[in-house]
């Protein structure tokens, strides 16, 4: 599992840092919220634990970009601001959790865990689109011209997750741990078995998008148009 990790106080990124490595999860690590910007934008992460008070773009002003623009990456909001109005602005700008400095890591560890045990929330957002595919989150359906093919919930929740991350390689590890679950035991074919059902029903559309295999790593979702393009 990835995490990005924002702290301007180094120091204390540094001790975070350490005690997540030993628990097991990769990081990025930035401190400031102009990097911070870039990270969400250009890659994928589990979870994010941000500070709220940054240089450049402040924690909270970055959590409301994000969350407009579609990002449902969960969040813990770590910040020195303990008042009730500080937490209340925070979970309402689209924080999932809120640990007030100083804090013991034990707990963000706990905070951490609890967080990603969460069930996915299928978010009422409607229609998602990628190259010429367009994918109804709330009926599973998928559309390309005059096609149209259903999803199970399951196959609905990975194709989800690839728009949603477009042109990004996901390993196996976060997809399984996005769709499946943390603590849901799968057998390694499972994922493969519905990475070919996905693929079965984009072929069935005829559409451009397509999920290309990355040997050794995972998986990313990505244009046949923009593959012939660069190949020329």
């Amino acid at each position: 599992m990835r995490l990005l990790l924002i702290e301007d106080d180094e120091e204390l990124c540094e001790v975070v840092a350490l005690h997540l490595n030993k628990a097991g999860y990769e990081l990025d690590i930035c401190h400031s919220g102009d990097d911070a910007d870039y990270y969400i934008s250009n890659h994928t992460h589990d979870a994010v634990i941000l500070d709220r008070m940054l240089p450049g773009i402040d924690g909270l002003t970055l959590l409301q970009r994000i969350r407009r623009q579609g990002n449902a990456t969960p969040v813990i909001m770590v910040t020195a601001m303990n008042g009730i109005n500080d937490r209340i602005d925070g979970l309402d700008g689209g924080a999932d959790d809120y640990l007030v400095k100083p804090f013991v890591v034990d707990e963000l560890l706990a905070r951490i865990r609890a967080l990603l045990r969460r069930p996915r929330k299928i978010e009422d957002v409607g229609l998602l689109g990628y190259a010429d595919m367009e994918f109804n989150i709330n009926t599973l359906t998928a559309t390309c011209g005059s096609k149209s093919v259903s999803l199970s919930k399951r196959e609905g929740a990975m194709l989800e997750y690839f728009i949603m991350n477009k042109e990004q390689i996901l390993t196996r590890e976060q997809i399984l741990g996005r769709v499946w679950g943390m603590d849901n035991f799968v057998e390694d074919g499972n994922l493969d078995n519905y990475i070919f059902f996905v693929r079965r029903r984009l072929k069935a559309l005829e559409t451009q998008a397509n999920i290309k295999t990355i040997h050794g790593i995972g998986y990313r979702l990505e244009s046949k148009v923009d593959v012939e393009v660069h190949k020329k």
